[in-house]
């Protein structure tokens, strides 16, 4: 694609979408990658270029796909016009596989754990993956999981909080099945945040029992034609259902209420202070009623 054309094809897009940008974009193409940034970011479009090669190679050796096409790396500051497009204020990218594209929010890059190359890695694992695997075949919670687990756990949605919603839903038996996250995510953000959770620790869990070549062989049965359902079975030698229950046992097993307690014991810890606090504040609130009304009536 022409310079003209891809300025062009890039300001129709944002346009199309509420425009990220009021800024005139520039552009870097390179044989690999395409990089659209608003001029202040050519200094972190430059580090995207060259950090590029390394994360394309990263992914099609640790996949064993390749990528055969031109991605177009879209950077931003303005977060008000991003977030209008997400939908939501802790995202801070997203893939558009059918155009090899995807759009990153830098005003959110230096906040930790995310990183310009992780955070690269993430969406444009997402693109491999649906460059590869077509015709809709590609569940969703296997896309995410794969992505974070090349990613270092990187997601879309910030999860640098507190706690595990992963391990409270384990311990309340409220885990979301597999096939409900084949589609699509919920959109409420607990709901949505263990729907993260939950896909990057079964792809984990395959990953420990059948290695990086199970979750190879998973995508080429995918890639063959295979459904989900089919690919598992040939895969594995188990039904989905069948990995799914023994991904449920693996976890009640690893996460018990005394793993609860110790991974939130300074939390539990401040909260019993705090009800010390205030127990002591209302005993002393009461003695000093007492103490006015033993007054008044002498």
């Amino acid at each position: 694609m022409a310079r003209k054309e891809l300025l062009l094809f890039v300001i129709f897009l944002m346009l199309s979408h509420s425009s990220l940008y009021a800024e005139q974009a520039s552009v870097i193409q390179k044989n690999e990658v395409v990089v659209v940034f608003e001029e202040p970011l050519r200094f972190v479009a430059n580090e995207a270029v060259n950090i590029f090669p390394g994360i394309k190679s990263d992914l099609e050796n640790s996949l064993n796909l390749t990528l055969d096409f031109r991605p177009t790396v879209v950077l931003t500051t303005n977060r008000e016009r991003f977030e209008e497009m997400t939908g939501s204020p802790v995202v801070v990218a997203y893939a558009v596989p059918q155009r090899n594209l995807m759009v990153i929010d830098y005003t959110k890059m230096n906040t930790a754990p995310f990183s310009l190359a992780s955070i690269m890695k993430h969406e444009l694992c997402h693109l491999l993956l649906h460059n590869q695997v077509k015709n809709g075949r590609l569940p969703r919670w296997l896309d995410e999981g794969i992505a974070q687990l090349t990613s270092d756990g990187i997601a879309e949605i910030m999860m640098s909080r507190k706690g595990s919603i992963l391990n409270k839903a384990v311990l309340s038996n409220n885990l979301f099945s597999l096939r409900v996250l084949s589609q699509s995510f919920p959109m409420d953000k607990e709901s949505l945040l263990l729907a993260y959770e939950e896909s990057k620790s079964f792809v984990e869990f395959i990953n420990h029992e059948f290695g990086r070549k199970g979750i190879q062989n998973l995508l080429g049965h995918l890639q063959t034609g295979n459904e989900i359902d089919e690919a598992v079975l040939k895969s594995f030698a188990i039904s989905l259902d069948e990995l799914e229950r023994r991904w449920h046992i693996h976890l009640r097993k690893k996460i018990t209420w005394f793993t609860y307690l110790a991974n939130n014991l300074y939390p539990i810890l401040f909260f019993l202070a705090a009800l010390i606090t205030i127990g002591g504040f209302v005993r002393m609130m009461l003695k000093k009623r007492r103490y006015g009304e033993d007054d008044f009536s002498a």
